[in-house]
């Protein structure tokens, strides 16, 4: 096979070999339905509760127990937003931006139609978030705010820890979606104001199929899927256990390389985004060039067309995206480049 370059990781990254040799046994010999009490039903279970504990030390959680163990970074947030909604069923107004993920943004349209108002925070030119436009946002029908910690697309990273003051200041919840930047920077929830937070292990070399929702201790949360005891209650249905022990693994190899990986991949991105300038001086960058995650560019050269360019590097053995891969096969353009601002024509180019 020829060699291929690939530069579509925040669509989904190699499943990391360590994390692939944990799961094994759990496909074949380890086969125990963790909520059975025999051996090989204790077995797995705590292999569930190791990782959990890898999990919870990625996002610097204070205890374990606020892990809960979803099939994808999509259910999480639907279960998020949704639990915090059917918790606080006085409530029915939600704040987000107009640039979150497809899990968060359609799912805040489909509330709107239900009967739920909706606040679609705008971001500048350079992708961040107005904190006064935000503050006035806030009322006492507020139910949750729920704001993504970096872009998919640009990986402009918003001020969370800022954010989280202002929204807990007027009591609210808050929900980070942070699917992009776990594995990737350092996440300390016990010193956050952040309440729930989604993260999903294929961002992050872990399986696909798996997830996880952070639930801060205190918060009143109802769960998403209803049917069985397993996760305190809090997620019904048999755990995916060998996808979470490939999770756990994951977690732990990212908190192990966390420092210097970053450092790695960040140089790597400048290096390329430096050459792509130089060599194309009439493309530029799409978002914020100094608060964005390590491993994001996202570039744009006018009158070319994005999907073609994705084609022709896809000949040469180049992968990339235009988008998030949630919205593949979409006609419409970047709503997140839209909402920057950015006009249609180096929209079109953007990869």
């Amino acid at each position: 096979m020829d060699p291929v370059i690939y530069f579509d990781n925040n669509a989904t990254t190699r499943l990391a070999p360590e994390a692939l040799e944990a799961m094994g046994p759990y496909l074949a010999e380890l086969y125990g339905n963790p909520s059975s009490i025999h051996r090989f039903g204790s077995q797995v279970a705590r292999a569930i509760q190791q990782a959990r504990e890898e999990t919870a030390a990625l996002l610097g959680a204070a205890d374990p127990v606020e892990v809960i163990f979803t099939s994808c970074g999509t259910e999480a947030d639907n279960a998020a937003i949704r639990g915090i909604l059917e918790a606080r069923p006085g409530k029915r107004h939600i704040v987000t931006t107009q640039v979150e993920h497809p899990a968060v943004l359609a799912l805040c349209q489909h509330l709107e139609k239900k009967g739920y108002r909706v606040t679609w925070l705008g971001v500048d030119g350079e992708g961040m978030l107005d904190l006064d436009e935000l503050r006035d946002a806030l009322t006492e029908e507020t139910a949750l705010v729920s704001i993504m910690y970096a872009n998919n697309e640009t990986g402009v990273i918003f001020p969370i820890e800022a954010i989280g003051e202002i929204v807990k200041a007027r009591g609210i919840p808050v929900h980070v979606d942070a699917v992009q930047v776990a594995g990737k920077i350092p996440l300390d929830l016990k010193k956050s104001p952040v309440d729930l937070l989604t993260i999903s292990a294929h961002k992050f070399h872990g399986p696909k199929g798996v997830g996880a929702l952070y639930v801060r201790r205190g918060i009143t949360f109802r769960p998403f899927i209803i049917g069985g005891h397993q996760e305190r209650n809090r997620r019904g249905g048999t755990e995916n256990v060998a996808g979470i022990v490939g999770m756990g693994k994951a977690a732990e190899i990212a908190v192990r390389h966390l420092g210097e990986e970053g450092k790695r991949v960040r140089a790597l991105r400048d290096q390329l985004e430096q050459s792509l300038l130089t060599a194309c001086p009439s493309c530029r960058v799409n978002g914020d060039r100094e608060k964005r995650i390590p491993n994001t560019l996202n570039v744009s050269c006018k009158f070319l067309e994005g999907e073609a360019m994705l084609v022709l590097l896809d000949q040469h053995g180049i992968c990339a995206s235009t988008g998030s891969a949630c919205t593949a096969g979409s006609a419409e353009p970047s709503h997140v480049l839209r909402a920057m601002g950015v006009e249609p024509d180096w929209i079109q180019g953007a990869i």
